[in-house]
């Protein structure tokens, strides 16, 4: 059985990081700025993400974590399709103002997009690390 491009990008141990991500988000028509997604209790950083304007107000008239999905260039209100909502509880901005922070709760499984070998959202989307051979190991999936 052959694995998608996307298979063995999410679930592979082959270390392939996008360093030309920012270029292409750079290119899109969007003016986004990245957030990192946090549990408001555990500090687990969930998922890195990037909003634009709309996305960010939406966030907070709403409480519901909204992004601008770079890939797709639209609005991408997380749990929208899943069920997997994060609650924002609080949106903080660096000294720079060149990103933000949200801290959320979790309102289903997961807050990625994979799920584990059971089945399930995983917790948070950095469920691998990197090992000093330079491939990349699974860690406790929650």
């Amino acid at each position: 059985m052959s694995l998608s491009s996307t298979d063995t990008l999410e679930e592979g141990d082959l270390l392939q990081l996008d360093y030309a991500k920012l270029k292409k988000v750079a290119s899109i028509a969007e003016d986004v700025v990245p957030v990192v997604v946090q549990h408001a209790v555990t500090k687990e950083v969930l998922i890195v993400c990037y909003v634009n304007r709309e996305a960010l107000q939406r966030s907070l008239d709403t409480g519901q974590a909204t992004f601008w999905s770079t890939s797709r260039n639209e609005l991408w209100i997380k749990g929208a399709t899943s069920g997997d909502t994060l609650r924002v509880e609080e949106i903080r901005v660096n000294c720079e103002q060149n990103s933000v922070l949200y801290l959320v709760m979790p309102e289903g499984e997961g807050a990625c997009h994979t799920r584990n070998a059971e089945g399930r959202s995983r917790v948070s989307c950095y469920y691998r690390r990197i090992a000093r051979t330079g491939a990349l190991e699974f860690i406790d999936d929650k």
